[in-house]
């Protein structure tokens, strides 16, 4: 049988949400409203496909750069690299 090679390959312990929030939307990190220049740590809710940045960055904490539609622009440094990810607020939580 052929391995898959999707995006989502290799999620199963990263995306797994826990017996009391499957299904549940998480309303106060959907509604947030972040500013250019908030610090935001990258984390991934299974619960909602649309607007998930990719596995690779799931823990990154980055800093607001700028809005996208409904979707937010989060920047920072991987090692020497700037990156640039796209991820809805479902994806994101705020660092205080």
């Amino acid at each position: 049988m052929r391995r898959s090679k999707g995006q989502r390959q290799g999620t199963r312990s990263i995306l797994r949400r826990s017996k009391s929030q499957r299904g549940r939307l998480n309303i106060t990190r959907v509604m947030h409203q972040y500013e250019v220049g908030d610090i935001v740590a990258i984390v991934l809710d299974g619960g909602q496909q649309m607007g998930m940045p990719h596995r690779r960055f799931q823990g990154r904490t980055g800093r607001i750069s700028g809005k996208q539609g409904v979707a937010w622009v989060v920047e920072f440094k991987d090692g020497n690299m700037a990156k640039t990810v796209v991820a809805r607020p479902e994806h994101l939580r705020p660092i205080y």
